[in-house]
C-alpha cells in the first residue's frame, strides 16, 4: 500500500463522499427505540455480532469476491446476488442506492467507468479497477461501516462521543479479523444469523416516527 492508495480509500469512504451513508441507521434506530441498545456496551455487543455474524461479514465476502472478478457479467452476477440476499426491502434500498451513489461520484472524480449494484460490490469492484490492497479495501470497508452506525446511535441513544469513539475503538479489532476470514471465503460460504438485526430492519419500515432511511 502507497500513501495514494491510503488517501483514495479514505476519501471513498469517508462520511465527506456523498454515498448517503449518514441517513441510514440499519435498523438500529428500531432496536434502540426498543430498548435492545441503550449503552455502549450494548451497542459494542450488537455491532460486534453484526460484524462477526450478520451483514458486516456478509459485505466483506462480497467485496471480496467483486474485487476477484474476472469479468462483468460474474461482476453482475454477485451484485444481483447481494441484492437478493437483503433481508428487508429499506436493506435492499440501503445497499443498491448507496452503490448507486458511490458510482456516480466515483466515475465523475476518477474518471472511471463503474457499473452500478450494491454497495460493498461496487467498492471492491472500485479497489481493483485501482489495484489498492484487498485486505485493507476489506477493513477500511467494515471501519468505516461501524463508524457510521456509531454515529447514528450518538444521536439516538443518545451516547456521548467519547463513549462512540471508545467502541469504535474496540470494534477495530474485529473489523481486521473479519477482513482476514473473508480473504479466505468464497461466494458459497455467505450466510447470515444476526436476526434481531434483520427483524429490525424489518420493523423500521413501519415505524411511525423516525430520522433515518433504514
Amino acid at each position: 500500500m502507497n500513501n495514494s492508495d491510503i488517501l483514495t480509500l479514505t476519501q471513498w469512504l469517508s462520511p465527506s463522499y456523498p454515498v448517503g451513508a449518514f441517513s441510514y441507521s440499519h435498523g438500529l434506530e428500531t432496536a434502540i427505540s426498543e430498548g435492545l441498545i441503550g449503552d455502549a456496551d450494548t451497542l459494542f455487543d450488537w455491532l460486534s455480532d453484526l460484524l462477526r455474524f450478520g451483514s458486516g461479514k456478509t459485505d466483506a465476502v462480497l467485496l471480496v469476491a467483486a474485487y476477484r472478478a474476472s469479468n462483468p457479467l460474474e461482476l453482475k452476477d454477485i451484485s444481483d446476488l447481494a441484492e437478493a440476499l437483503s433481508p428487508s426491502r429499506e436493506r435492499r434500498s440501503e445497499t443498491l442506492q448507496q452503490g448507486a451513489a458511490f458510482v456516480r461520484t466515483t466515475n465523475a472524480v476518477m474518471e472511471m467507468e463503474l457499473v452500478s449494484g450494491s454497495y460493498p460490490v461496487v467498492v471492491g469492484a472500485a479497489a481493483s479497477l485501482k489495484k489498492i490492497d484487498l485486505e485493507t479495501t476489506a477493513y477500511m470497508y467494515l471501519h468505516a461501516f461501524v463508524s457510521n452506525l456509531i454515529s447514528a446511535a450518538v444521536r439516538l441513544v443518545p451516547l456521548g462521543q467519547t463513549d462512540g469513539q471508545k467502541c469504535l475503538s474496540r470494534l477495530s479489532g474485529i473489523c481486521r479479523d473479519v477482513a482476514g476470514d473473508a480473504l479466505e471465503s468464497v461466494l458459497e460460504d455467505l450466510g447470515s444469523c444476526s436476526f434481531a438485526s434483520d427483524i429490525m430492519s424489518m420493523r423500521h419500515e413501519t415505524q411511525r416516527t423516525r430520522l433515518f432511511q433504514s
